[in-house]
């Protein structure tokens, strides 16, 4: 009985010899290829499930409103529109600066020409109070000693002669009676004249043409005024 139930107990499964490794290894791989193929199989439905939505993503993709509005700018801007704006931009000043250079230049016409106008009206300004205006006239302060032929010359008709010699440019002055000498006296007048119009020599000259009653007559002061 005790062999009969020793016998029954013991099963490929639980025996300790080399047999029953070897059986259990070859359980345990056949175990192991079931479970690779069940992997092999859930990961190619994860590839075909992945591929799925990858062809489902694409196709929302080209349908979608965003993909169809994008597109056609991707398309519109071409290389040849990109030079062709920046060009006609570029004329359209290029017209207004010819424009402005046009009206610059006119307007520096006209600016000259109103210098012009104004250099003149004042250079005529100018001239008209520079004429209306007194020019220095150069005169000298000159002292006249007028003397008589005697004692007996009467020296009141001697000054009236002198002093009725008018001249342009000739004002006469103060005088008086200067002793010279044995009772004859000599008369000392003044006169302011224009150097341009009256000299010394024209007042001699006209003043000894009263020889009745003048002798000479001398350069007693002369001073430029």
């Amino acid at each position: 009985m005790s062999q009969a139930a020793s016998g029954t107990s013991s099963g490929p499964g639980t025996s300790s010899g080399p047999g029953g490794d070897h059986s259990e290894l070859v359980v345990r791989i056949a175990s192991l290829e079931v479970e690779n193929q069940n992997l092999r199989s859930v990961v190619q439905d994860l590839q075909q499930a992945i591929s799925r939505l990858e062809a489902r993503l694409s196709t929302l993709e080209k349908s979608s409103p965003i993909h169809r509005a994008t597109a056609p700018q991707t398309q519109h801007v071409s290389p040849m529109r990109q030079v062709e704006l920046p060009t006609k931009k570029v004329a359209t000043p290029a017209e207004d600066d010819e424009d402005n250079d046009i009206d610059l230049f006119g307007s520096e016409e006209e600016e000259d020409k109103e210098a012009a106008r104004l250099r003149e009206e004042r250079l005529k300004q100018y001239a008209e109070k520079k004429a209306k205006k007194p020019s220095l006239v150069a005169k000298s302060s000159i002292l006249l000693d007028v003397k008589p032929w005697d004692d007996e010359t009467d020296m009141a008709k001697l000054e009236a002669c002198v002093r009725s010699i008018q001249l342009d440019g000739l004002l006469w002055g103060g005088s008086k009676l200067v002793p010279v000498g044995y009772g004859i006296r000599k008369l000392q007048i003044q006169c302011v004249v224009e150097d341009d119009k009256v000299g010394t020599d024209l007042l001699e000259e006209e003043i000894t043409k009263f020889e009745e009653h003048v002798q000479s007559v001398d350069i007693a002061a002369f001073n430029k005024i």
